[in-house]
């Protein structure tokens, strides 16, 4: 029996395949030197009684001042809520020259990204897998869900919104933030600290001149660092301020 030659299928193309080479996303690098300057934002969830469900508590931090400028607790995430929370915190403060977030749907949703493009303020975005390129956003729901009142679980929307409403108002106003030298986020965002600093500054003073044996060298009243930011650099760097 005769038969055609079989053809050679070592000549046949190879198929394509996606490439696992990828460029690294470049670090986004952020600095502060004052209030309105930066923004960060981010979405956590806060968990119902029923399985697979949670509230989503959305939050934009100016990370300078650690003040919460903008919140809402809605039942999902949403492209039109996180636009509509943008717009209250722009009316209610003014525009910053950059807002960070993750890399989630919403936070690099269209609708968003175009209104802050029109407005000419800035986006940065985590890098994929990365933990650490959102630390602000990230340590301010951590101070959230370690308060003592925390719920764990609530019940329904409303109960939701009233917590995290009565949260915000403390957290600004009262909260003795570490990464502010244990001023509030109000008082670092409006300037008043200078004043409460100059109130411990003369007591401490005070203190000192009165017991200088208990020292072994004049105490330093202490301040919110000049310089707040995004990876920026370590090593040697009095610019530096870590999240907290």
């Amino acid at each position: 029996m005769t038969g055609s030659a079989i053809e050679d299928q070592s000549a046949r193309p190879v198929a394509p395949t996606r490439s696992t080479s990828k460029t690294p996303r470049q670090a986004p690098v952020l600095k502060a030197t004052g209030p309105q300057q930066i923004w960060s934002w981010d979405i956590t969830d806060l968990r119902s009684p029923w399985r697979g469900v949670a509230f989503k508590a959305y939050s934009i931090l100016d990370i300078y001042s650690r003040k919460i400028v903008g919140w809402r607790v809605e039942e999902r995430e949403c492209d039109d809520l996180a636009v509509d929370m943008f717009e209250a915190a722009f009316a209610g403060h003014g525009l910053p020259a950059v807002v960070h977030a993750d890399s989630g749907p919403a936070m690099r949703s269209t609708v968003l990204k175009d209104l802050l493009a029109g407005l000419k303020i800035g986006q940065t975005h985590n890098r994929p897998r990365v933990s650490n390129d959102n630390p602000f956003s990230e340590s301010e729901f951590r101070t959230m869900k370690y308060r003592p009142n925390y719920p764990g679980v609530f019940t329904d929307l409303d109960s939701a919104r009233a917590w995290v409403s009565a949260y915000v108002s403390w957290y600004n106003q009262h909260h003795r933030h570490s990464g502010v030298e244990l001023f509030t986020p109000d008082s670092v965002h409006d300037g008043t600290w200078a004043q409460l600093w100059d109130r411990r500054d003369t007591a401490l003073q005070a203190y000192y001149d009165a017991h200088p044996e208990r020292f072994r060298n004049r105490p330093r009243t202490k301040s919110p660092s000049p310089v707040v930011g995004i990876n920026l650099p370590t090593e040697n760097d009095p610019d530096r301020l870590q999240a907290a």
